[in-house]
């Protein structure tokens, strides 16, 4: 198993429909297993596979009460009810906002080893799963947003990226003097 490196918003394929897979095989249990550790060593709750650079339509998750689970090739086939909850994404680091989602949804999906599930989910599984999907169809969390607010959370996650870079480049800084010249 490996940490993978998550994508960062606007980057490719964040911003794209993923392909669903025809077959499911050794290639899709060894990226579920790696995503799952990638969204373990992240603290993360779900992750979807454009998130880590593959854009097919696979994702994991694992709530704090619940089990992990993986769904290749998931559809949301029914919804039901309505909440504000509050969400964040490893793809927009340390950005959060109260998006409204589905209370309870119905599910037909692959495991990473092929079986079919059929299933129902509620509350703060319902919420994962859906975010996720919305990420295997191009759409990030603050595409759910009006647009006041996301223009707030997209304005407050540039000052993150800015902020990130200019850490980057302090910590290459501090290498690049501290090295000897060849």
């Amino acid at each position: 198993m490996a940490v993978l490196d998550i994508v960062l918003y606007p980057d490719d394929p964040l911003t794209k429909k993923a392909a669903p897979y025809d077959a499911v095989g050794p290639e899709v249990v060894q990226l579920a297993a790696d995503m799952y550790e990638t969204m373990a060593a992240y603290d993360g709750v779900g992750l979807a596979g454009p998130q880590v650079g593959v854009s097919r339509r696979i994702l994991v998750a694992h709530p704090p009460e619940g089990e992990p689970i993986c769904l290749v090739n998931p559809e949301i086939t029914d919804m039901q009810g309505r909440v504000e909850g509050e969400e964040g994404c490893l793809s927009l680091p340390n950005v959060y906002a109260k998006v409204p989602r589905a209370v309870r949804i119905h599910v037909r999906a692959l495991d990473e080893r092929g079986a079919p599930l059929d299933f129902e989910a509620e509350d703060f599984l319902a919420r994962i799963i859906q975010h996720e999907c919305d990420h295997l169809d191009g759409i990030v969390f603050p595409d759910r947003l009006d647009i006041l607010s996301r223009e707030e959370v997209l304005h407050e996650f540039e000052e993150v990226r800015r902020r990130m870079r200019e850490e980057a480049q302090s910590r290459l800084g501090v290498a690049c003097s501290s090295a000897h010249p060849l």
